[in-house]
């Protein structure tokens, strides 16, 4: 079976999505009951295509409107454009443009119509807002006005399905709407015979069955589609920096208005149709929206940011003029028919087993019924009564018809690939819980076969929370943690100190800004906080004074494959004097030296002597696990032109600063947790290799006998060398991301390791996409990575990754576990019906208990058996790996054995039943019958609390943790006496004895010892 499904029905979890692959496990797909439920949680291809096509048609639109309008300015700056006279209800609002010429402008390009508007700054007084001070919000009345005339950042989503939708999707079901009519003909004939109530009995029977089947499929359905509609609102929580009443604050990009200043930096994904205000560098990807790969400059002479495109560079503020379903992204979004996720390989893989086991059912049935049809013409032909018909006869032939078709019934089990989304939707719930956002439903599986973590240091095994404790600066080390405010000042001469204050608040991605409270606060990363607290505090100085006396003339932001930032500024003291200011990686800043202020404050040359000095202070500083940068500046005696780049040499030292960032609280112990678990945890870093291996010895990574490397050794290695060195590489510092992307690539491909890699910046969407399971950070990750991941990681902690792993694994063995019990179910009914309906003409499960049995097996078992929380005991087994069978040894050993047991004790009770218990008289058969049904139903139930542990004998520890595992075995246990007891005239049962319902619980019972014998069975 294992082979024929991985021919069949494999897809990949990730790197495979072809069409083809998903075309061609459907056409395989035969036997299904109803395909609106069991294809409800899988790509709808055809949606698909037909978005695609959409999609193409679209940008190709787009693009040609882009580019006509940026050609047609080239020819028509002399034709002034048309006069626009702004609407009467915008106008009594007290704006002086409407939404729409709004819109027109940013979409078109349209350069000549924001000229004739007064430009960006005009814009913004006809919106009432300020480029500086953002939107003023202080009157409610104002801005439901805004609203109401511009809209707001939301699109448009489909409506949630109400619970009547998905009890019509559960009757669609074809076997359910054959028995229906079974019921109905059986009413008819019942009633034309028998007269009213008693004829009616064996069909309300059916219909209260089904019903009883239709109500708790949706339900349970109703439930699921809940809690994606739950996670898919998580995913879409995006928060933008905007400034807003004068103040810089976070916001949710759906809050946005036209006249809102957005801050956006590198991986940001721009919320909403805007224009450029003030940044440097800024490139944008607009190959989402255009189709064109290639980036897009933004600046004063292209203004215009469109709604949905990234930033691949540079940093700017942007003014908001479009909003939601009036930008371009937005009509796109609408236009789009939403395709749905791609399935996950274990749905794929269950289709197959429910489409193999459906075929033999059907097979079965088949043969079920035309032995039972002849077994009645015979003994018809034997009485030489086959020519005269009777309605009790009739309805004799529509029992076995309805045996048949409730054959079918439990036969397919078309819970099994439903059981996995059930799980699925389970465990991420849970896990939005535990701080990790699941953003593709595949990566739950995944996750529990990884055999390697690839993990960034910063945030991730540390805590991001960063101060400067050490400085080398002007060649004498100063300990800034026990310096109280301003002493730093005092030891460096002054003129070293208006450097570094100069250097600190110009050359920064973070800004210092007063909140609504009217305290300072610090905006930016950590890294950069912690340089801003160097320079408020210790240095004393004064961010917007420093930045008001200087302008900037160019800024290159951070970028992981340089490890440096810079900014050339123009001096305060006039004549145009242009100043270049970097840091970055010490070793990398350093080598750009060739002068180093002295401890006297002067400019001397950097000798061989002074490099030495200095490296010995970065390793010491690095050896007591501190992030080192180096702060340099240079005089541009020659001037700079904004186009140039900043220069790569000649740079004078002022300083290096050494910043702690503390190993976060429980991560050795995670990572020991996934050393016992078989998961090899490797540190990636663009940090210094002496920082990188002291964090990863407290951290446990990094053992005696592992590796730590650098990026460019490894990237120079060859393949041969690599085959060699990867499996014992623990720790790689001052890594591209390209040499991230190699590793990954390498592990998954020559060593076939499933591989998770953490991620947040820009860069890393690579080597997130290349992963089997991407993890991006949720508070320092970029959009840009956020989309590429799989899973969000909310609160950037390496011991949430453990979580996910064990929820992984978690879900893989919960629906092991289910695809073992109604495998074990589908077996013993299948043999039981067909070997009595072949050996006795008669079969002792009837419609209605096979339909019980269907619903304890499908909805109820898998709400008890999916739904199991994560052990630990799940952390100490070695994980599956990208081989591993789904259906193992262990499990053929529980099916078989378990359904070898059930089938004798039936058997036994069929064939000596009636002398064992006494049973004579007219009602014998149907008392036997319900006994052999109880018994039945028993040993499902002690089977499933069996089956909560396929290898461990101790089955209930743990049990009361799973309240829905307790309460559907009770509720299993209840409606079974209440449908022996009193349900009788339905159900084609009679009341049992004491005796009776002592024993068939004792058989169920039995059951599990013999459980617990067949795990000691060596497989």
């Amino acid at each position: 079976m294992e082979s024929y499904l991985n021919q069949n029905f494999d897809v990949k979890a990730k790197h495979s999505s072809e069409e083809e692959a998903l075309e061609k496990w459907r056409n395989l797909c035969g036997v299904v009951k109803n395909p609106k439920r069991r294809f409800r949680f899988t790509a709808n291809l055809s949606k698909r295509y037909e978005a695609a096509a959409m999609r193409r048609t679209n940008q190709e639109k787009l693009r040609i409107a882009v580019l006509v309008s940026k050609a047609a300015f080239q020819f028509i700056s002399g034709v002034a454009p048309s006069d626009y006279t702004v609407p009467e209800e915008v106008k009594a609002a007290g704006f002086n443009i409407c939404a729409d010429e709004l819109g027109s402008i940013v979409e078109s390009h349209d350069v000549k119509k924001l000229k004739f508007h007064g430009g960006v700054h005009g814009l913004a007084c006809k919106l009432k807002a300020s480029p500086t001070e953002g939107l003023s919000t202080t009157d409610p009345s104002h801005l439901s006005q805004r609203q109401d005339l511009f809209g707001i950042n939301k699109f448009a989503e489909s409506e949630l399905k109400s619970f009547w939708l998905f009890v019509w999707e559960a009757l669609q079901d074809m076997t359910l709407m054959i028995l229906g009519v079974c019921a109905f003909v059986s009413l008819i004939v019942g009633i034309a015979t028998e007269g009213w109530p008693k004829g009616s009995h064996d069909g309300l029977g059916i219909v209260a069955s089904i019903l009883l089947v239709v109500f708790v499929t949706a339900t349970s359905d109703y439930r699921q589609s809940l809690q994606f509609r739950d996670l898919d609102k998580e995913k879409k929580k995006i928060t933008v920096q905007v400034t807003r009443n004068g103040f810089r604050q976070k916001m949710s990009i759906y809050e946005l208005l036209p006249g809102d200043v957005v801050h956006l930096g590198i991986g940001d994904q721009v919320p909403a149709d805007g224009l450029f205000l003030s940044g440097f560098s800024v490139v944008i990807d607009e190959s989402s929206l255009t189709g064109e790969s290639e980036p897009v400059m933004v600046n004063a002479e292209n203004p215009f940011l469109l709604s949905g495109t990234k930033v691949q560079d540079g940093s700017c503020k942007m003014m908001v003029t479009t909003v939601g379903m009036r930008t371009q992204w937005g009509k796109l979004m609408a236009t789009l028919t939403e395709g749905g996720d791609d399935e996950t390989p274990l749905q794929v893989k269950l289709n197959g087993v429910a489409t193999i086991i459906g075929k033999i059912g059907l097979f079965f049935a088949v043969v079920t019924f035309a032995v039972l049809v002849q077994g009645m013409f015979m003994r018809k032909l034997s009485m030489k009564t086959h020519w005269i018909w009777s309605g009790d006869e009739a309805l004799e032939l529509l029992e076995y018809f309805a045996i048949a078709v409730t054959i079918v019934v439990v036969a397919v089990p078309e819970g099994l690939p439903l059981a996995v989304t059930l799980s699925l939707a389970f465990a991420m719930k849970k896990m939005m819980n535990d701080k990790a956002l699941v953003r593709h439903l595949a990566a739950c599986e995944t996750m529990g076969s990884a055999t390697t973590i690839c993990s960034d240091k910063t945030g991730t095994l540390t805590t991001n929370h960063m101060t400067v404790v050490k400085s080398c600066i002007c060649m004498s080390v100063q300990d800034v943690a026990n310096s109280n405010g301003g002493s730093l000042r005092s030891e460096i001469p002054e003129s070293a100190v208006k450097l570094l204050v100069q250097s600190i608040f110009n050359n920064t991605g973070g800004e210092v800004v007063v909140n609504k409270l009217g305290k300072t606060e610090i905006l930016g990363s950590p890294t950069e906080t912690a340089i801003l607290e160097l320079g408020l505090l210790s240095l004393g100085g004064r961010f917007q004074e420093e930045r008001k006396s200087c302008k900037v003339v160019k800024v290159e932001p951070f970028n992981s494959t340089k490890k440096r930032m810079g900014v050339v500024i123009e001096l305060p003291e006039g004549g145009g004097r242009l100043r270049a200011h970097t840091k970055g990686a010490s070793e990398i800043v350093l080598a750009a030296c060739d002068k180093v202020v002295n401890s006297s404050g002067e400019v001397v040359p950097l000798d061989e002597e002074s490099v030495n000095y200095l490296n010995v202070k970065i390793n010491e500083f690095a050896n007591e696990a501190l992030r080192t940068l180096c702060l340099a500046y240079m005089d541009l005696e020659n001037g700079f032109s904004p186009d140039e780049a900043i220069p790569a040499s000649g740079f004078t030292c002022v300083g290096i600063v050494g910043i702690k960032d503390p190993v976060r609280p429980g991560v050795k112990e995670s990572v020991e947790l996934c050393r016992r678990a078989g998961i090899t945890v490797r540190m990636v870093t663009g940090d210094n290799i002496n920082t990188a291996k002291a964090i990863a010895r407290e951290c446990g990574i990094l053992t005696d006998d592992g590796i730590a490397i650098e990026g460019p050794v490894f990237r120079e290695k060859s393949q041969e060398e690599l085959l060699e060195l990867i499996p014992k590489i623990q720790v790689m510092a001052r890594s591209s991301p390209m040499d991230k992307h190699t590793l990954v690539k390498q592990l998954r491909t020559t060593f076939d390791e499933v591989v998770a890699v953490t991620g947040d910046g820009t860069n890393d969407a690579p080597a997130l996409h290349e992963a089997d399971i991407g993890l991006a950070m949720g508070i320092a990750g970029t959009e840009v990575a956020k989309e590429s991941a799989d899973v969000i990681i909310l609160d950037d902690n390496f011991s949430t990754i453990v979580t996910v792993a064990k929820w992984g694994r978690s879900v893989y063995i919960n629906i092991q576990k289910f695809v073992q019990f109604q495998l074990t179910v589908n077996v013993v009914a299948l043999i039981v019906n067909f070997s009595s309906a072949c050996l006795t003409g008669d079969a002792p499960l009837t419609a209605v208990q096979l339909l019980w049995v269907n619903m304890i097996m499908d909805t109820l078992g898998a709400l008890a058996l999916a739904t199991e929380p994560p052990n630990n005991e799940l952390m100490k087994r070695l994980p599956v790996g990208r081989r591993g069978n789904f259906i193992t040894n262990a499990m053929w050993r529980n099916i078989l054995g378990q359904s070898v047991y059930q089938f004798i004790v039936i058997w036994f009770l069929q064939a000596k039943g009636k002398s064992v218990f006494g049973l004579d008289g007219p009602d014998s058969t149907l008392m036997l019958n319900t006994l052999i049904f109880n018994c039945f139903v028993f040993c499902q139930v002690f089977n499933e609390i069996s089956s909560r542990e396929m290898e461990e004998i101790d089955v209930f520890k743990g049990i009361l943790d799973n309240y829905v595992f307790v309460v559907v075995i009770s509720a299993t246990v209840f409606f079974q006496i209440i449908i022996i007891e009193f349900l009788g005239t339905f159900a084609s049962t009679t009341p049992l004895t004491l005796v009776q319902w002592i024993f068939s619980i004792f058989i169920g019972f039995l059951g599990m010892p013999i459980a617990a014998g067949l795990k000691t069975i060596p497989v």
